[in-house]
């Protein structure tokens, strides 16, 4: 356990200092883990999440096919007409776009749609996309905790509590609603400055003829519709029981087929690097959940608690939102839940389980790794020549997440104690 920790903190620190690529540092901790026996290799295979390595590489594929035809400069021109060009609508409608497909798709698949026309919209309106894309993070995150299938941690409490998808809604969505629009709201007024749209910036984009944006009519017609049906698919594959990544997967498939683009080009469209650091983290933090230190964590909560339900809310909620900001929201809920399970009693008291998704889904706004969307838009944004550090993500992220999680503890107590 101590060395799995060791290895863990030394990495995170190494990713913070920025000396060496995450990615570098993710593979060396995996290495580490591995060859001093920390976790066993078949125990490492199994902690990588394969269904978000899938859905990324899916997306990934789908975006690059699709980025060719001119339709997501399209996109960004036609938002930055609707908006007028003016700076709080231009925010207001990019993170409450990106909010509403994250609760009913998912905040992974989100982003890696709207990233890319953020970017193509601020280089129309001349202003820094950098705030733009960390608000669509957070967005993503905060909107994703509302329904069932927005984020992976309300998935696995719903796969072990059957909780229903109406019953996720009706608990989650007012607070995320409210939390949201602080969120937003305060993110504007601390970076309006650098969000000013210059007249003629402004003039130049509503002058602008969307259309002509549109460089491959053709493939448009072959390669848009399969991914509005895979965006399609999203909303249903849980009836349909197919994981998010066999869709995504599936749909970069037919897109394939069908594409005129080599198959050589559309798959260097792939973030290599971001797919290996998911890979080197999945594993790192396998050797964690392996040795025991996360479930010392989650345990921690029983002791201190001392079996009082006030205490026990807000421990989970608290708990799980550092520590998922931390060693990624994915694996410290699948610690938690039968942590949870225990807690609860024989009772089941559902405010238990609002309370670790409340914690664990704001808790991926902590750092640059918490969250599979943040690890994703952070490797889009160094492909754009626009790298998003560890700290200065961090910066924004630490107040944000506590925040939205004093919002949480707000909403519980009036709820549910």
């Amino acid at each position: 356990m101590a060395l799995a920790i060791a290895i863990f903190v030394i990495a995170l620190a190494t990713i913070a200092s920025e000396r060496l690529h995450r990615t570098k540092v993710a593979l060396l901790g995996a290495i580490l883990v591995l060859v001093t026996q920390t976790i066993d290799q078949e125990v490492a295979i199994e902690a990588v999440d394969w269904n978000t390595i899938g859905l990324l590489a899916g997306m990934m594929l789908i975006v690059r096919l699709t980025e060719t035809t001119g339709v997501y400069t399209y996109l960004a021109i036609r938002a930055g007409q609707l908006s007028r060009g003016r700076p709080l609508a231009v925010v207001l409608s990019l993170a409450l776009a990106t909010a509403v497909l994250s609760a009913f798709l998912d905040n992974l698949t989100t982003v890696l749609l709207m990233v890319p026309i953020t970017f193509l919209l601020a280089d129309a309106l001349d202003i820094d996309p950098i705030p733009l894309v960390i608000l669509e993070v957070f967005a993503s995150n905060i909107g994703g905790t509302a329904t069932l299938i927005g984020d992976p941690p309300n998935i696995l409490i719903a796969g072990a509590t059957g909780l229903s998808f109406m019953e996720f809604i009706v608990n989650l969505a007012p607070v995320v609603v409210v939390t949201l629009l602080v969120v937003v709201g305060l993110f504007y007024l601390a970076f309006r400055k650098r969000l000013q749209i210059a007249p003629e910036a402004r003039d130049r984009v509503l002058e602008l003829d969307a259309r002509r944006s549109i460089e491959d009519r053709d493939e448009l017609v072959r390669t848009v519709p399969i991914m509005l049906a895979t965006i399609v698919v999203f909303f249903v594959h849980k009836p349909l029981h197919l994981e998010p990544a066999t869709v995504a997967l599936a749909g970069a498939t037919v897109m394939l087929l069908i594409s005129r683009q080599s198959l050589e080009k559309a798959l260097s469209g792939i973030e290599w690097p971001t797919l290996f650091f998911f890979i080197g983290l999945f594993v790192m933090v396998g050797a964690l959940e392996h040795t025991g230190a996360i479930g010392e964590i989650a345990d921690g909560i029983a002791d201190v608690t001392a079996g009082d339900r006030t205490a026990e809310l807000l421990g989970i909620l608290w708990v799980s939102g550092i520590a998922s900001g931390i060693v990624d929201n994915i694996p410290f809920t699948a610690t938690m839940i039968p942590v949870v399970e225990q807690l609860n009693g024989p009772n089941g008291d559902a405010a238990y389980w609002w309370a670790l998704a409340l914690g664990a889904c704001f808790g991926g706004n902590l750092t640059i790794i918490a969250a599979a969307a943040n690890v994703a838009t952070a490797g889009m944004a160094e492909r754009a020549g626009r790298p998003i550090g560890f700290v200065p993500f961090m910066k924004l992220g630490v107040p944000v997440t506590l925040l939205t999680l004093v919002i949480a503890t707000g909403y519980v107590a009036l709820r549910y104690l």
